[in-house]
């Protein structure tokens, strides 16, 4: 058995362990799991609106997924994604509500300023680290609250007291006419290209360019990087950036395609912490993290219609998903396994 085989098996058989267990978890529950899968499985390819909202979904997962993985690759461990979404989220919406431009010149603007705001947040720890050694999950996690009670300050006082900037000039949006016309008005719109095409960039940084050999080196080794000439602390500093960016690229989707505002909110969307996940899922590789960011964005948005057409409670839709990722996060076990099993008939 190739490896090239071995790759394709392991994530297949971790998906049908997941839904079997999940099913048998249903079963328990007194609910039925045809009907469960099914409404699943309609809640993401339903029809035409279904499918542009689960593509909707996964557009962001992408660049978190991306964020984490990316200062992953390099010996970074990026828990900040959330925080950095949250002000790339408001950077975006702010440049999209204050400036009036031609679109070719504001919406590249307000994409620019949430990977920029994205990248400062991420500066911080990164900066923090390479100087004093301050752990990076630590000021991460800490900086995650200091954005979220930031940006809902600074949202007051963009609104004057208001709940939300109001909503963003047609300029700066991603929305699109095309799609809303194709997939039955869902709010699909054009990030998904963006967050490609950043999957593509980071392809590209690590292992075609000498910047991304350096990063990827003192992700290994800092110490035997620093004897080899390298400047460890520029590489620390410049990779919590380039994952900073991400963050803020995938807060720009939220403002500027899915809901054309900034709002305060109560407490955290979520993403930046599913982009944990994602980047586990997808073994911290940019294929992985497509990989990663469909089955999670079209588990998260298609379990919504679980509750609706097969009457399963939120908690145990929940837990259904749940086992699904876990069986797919545990791929190196079944991976072992397989190969266990494959020298153990090479060996016949």
């Amino acid at each position: 058995m190739s490896n090239r085989v071995v790759n394709i098996l392991v994530p297949v058989i971790s998906v049908i362990l997941g839904l079997l267990v999940g099913a048998i978890v249903m079963l328990v529950s007194g609910y039925d799991p045809i009907l469960g899968y099914t409404a699943l499985w309609n809640g993401i390819f339903g029809d035409a609106y279904a499918i542009g909202e689960t593509i909707r979904q996964i557009t962001p997962y992408l660049l978190a997924g991306l964020s984490v993985a990316f200062a992953f690759r390099t010996g970074l461990f990026n828990i900040g994604v959330e925080g950095q979404l949250l002000v790339g989220w408001f950077a975006a919406s702010y440049v999209g509500i204050a400036f009036d431009l031609p679109m070719y010149i504001h919406l590249p603007f307000a994409i620019i300023a949430a990977a920029l705001a994205g990248a400062a947040w991420a500066f911080i720890p990164g900066l923090l680290k390479a100087k004093l050694q301050v752990h990076e999950v630590i000021v991460t996690i800490m900086m995650n609250y200091i954005a979220l009670h930031t940006t809902n300050a600074l949202i007051k006082v963009v609104s004057d007291g208001g709940d939300n900037t109001g909503t963003i000039n047609a300029s700066a949006s991603l929305k699109s006419a095309f799609f809303e016309s194709i997939t039955d008005y869902s709010r699909l719109h054009y990030g998904i290209f963006i967050a490609l095409a950043m999957v593509l960039l980071m392809w590209f940084i690590l292992e075609k360019t000498t910047t991304g050999y350096e990063l990827k080196s003192v992700g290994f080794n800092k110490h035997a990087s620093e004897y080899a000439g390298m400047n460890v602390n520029k590489n620390i500093i410049l990779s919590m950036v380039i994952a900073g960016a991400f963050a803020g690229l995938a807060g720009a989707m939220e403002a500027l395609g899915t809901f054309q505002y900034a709002n305060v909110k109560g407490g955290f969307t979520g993403i930046g912490f599913d982009g944990i996940a994602v980047a586990l899922l997808g073994a911290n590789t940019p294929l992985g993290v497509i990989f990663g960011a469909v089955l999670f964005g079209s588990l998260k948005y298609g379990a919504l219609n679980m509750p609706n057409e097969a009457g399963i409670p939120v908690e145990i839709v929940s837990i259904v998903i749940a086992i699904i990722i876990f069986f797919v996060a545990c791929g190196y076990v079944i991976r072992y396994f397989l190969e266990k099993a494959n020298k153990k008939k090479e060996a016949k």
